[in-house]
């Protein structure tokens, strides 16, 4: 029985790990459609029916109390979606989402100075092979020019971001629904992406361009792949939820790093180039440090 429900749990992650892949995928097709503010945007706004749809269905029971932390959550998780989707139209489809892996080699940092955990050998281990593998996808592209650099910063930033934003999540889980919690951050992600709309509306910042755009009318088929990378996000999280409802966290972790692999996959079907060598290596890395973390993990 138990095995049973380990293999369905590591199904949904695998679900849930090409589904958000495919949300990436979504991105790459729209880059040369509509800016990656205006994806942050629908993303959320398609995200927000389904969520409103089930609290509409079965009210919400929280006892609250930390308003600011809710609202911190919304903020940085919109910001870390900001930099993760402009990654993927600038610097292509793999790295983005190896960059965005590496969360959890921040978050072990991050606990060391906020929650005041220590790491075991092996985690500091799987530290350092993260951080290894950043550099083997990173410094080549110091050969393509400051503009290059930049962008794989914003996608490194986009680790460091959603490991804020995970740790926030930790403080809120006792005191609020899972989806105020996600409720917050869509509602941002509609917010924010407007504010940010309004802006380009006016002035052209060509240095904050992750951040400012103008809006852009979607044409078309660009309507089809905005619904289905708002319906693949929705799905994604809601198998995300379940996998970890049937399987021990370590190993379904260590599954959810399948969303590299199928980013691959979809990134060279779609004409981004292959991985070379020594960024091959860094996602070897990286997985292998997100592996060994999810594993050591589930011992405390």
């Amino acid at each position: 029985m138990e095995q049973s429900i380990l293999r369905k749990g590591i199904l949904y992650m695998l679900i849930a790990s090409f589904s958000f892949a495919l949300v990436g995928a979504c991105t790459r097709i729209l880059r040369d459609s509509v800016s990656s503010v205006e994806i942050v945007f629908f993303r959320n706004l398609i995200g927000v029916v389904f969520i409103g749809y089930s609290v509409f269905k079965r009210p919400l029971v929280q006892k609250g109390g930390k308003p600011l932390l809710l609202v911190f959550r919304g903020v940085i998780g919109t910001v870390a979606l900001y930099t993760f989707f402009y990654s993927i139209t600038t610097i292509g489809l793999a790295e983005a989402i190896t960059y965005q892996q590496t969360y959890p080699i921040f978050i072990a940092v991050f606990s060391i100075f906020v929650a005041g955990e220590g790491l075991r050998r092996n985690e500091w281990l799987a530290v350092l092979l993260g951080f290894g593998g950043i550099c083997f996808i990173f410094m080549p592209q110091m050969n393509g020019g400051l503009l290059s650099a930049r962008n794989h910063i914003i996608g490194i930033s986009n680790a460091i971001l959603t490991g804020f934003a995970y740790m926030s999540i930790r403080g809120l889980s006792g005191y609020y629904d899972t989806r105020s919690i996600v409720l917050s951050f869509m509602i941002s992600g509609i917010v924010l992406p407007l504010i940010s709309m309004l802006i380009g509306q006016f002035y052209d910042l060509p240095s904050l361009d992750f951040l400012v755009a103008k809006y852009v009318q979607p044409q078309n088929s660009d309507w089809l792949w905005i619904l289905v990378l708002g319906v693949a996000a929705v799905v994604g999280q809601i198998f995300l939820t379940k996998a970890f409802s049937y399987g021990k966290a370590g190993i379904i972790s260590a599954v959810g790093f399948s969303n590299i692999v199928f980013s691959v996959i979809f990134g060279v079907f779609l004409g981004d180039p292959s991985p070379g060598t020594l960024a091959f290596v860094g996602i070897v890395l990286v997985i292998t440090s997100g592996v060994i973390i999810s594993w050591q993990a589930k011992k405390k």
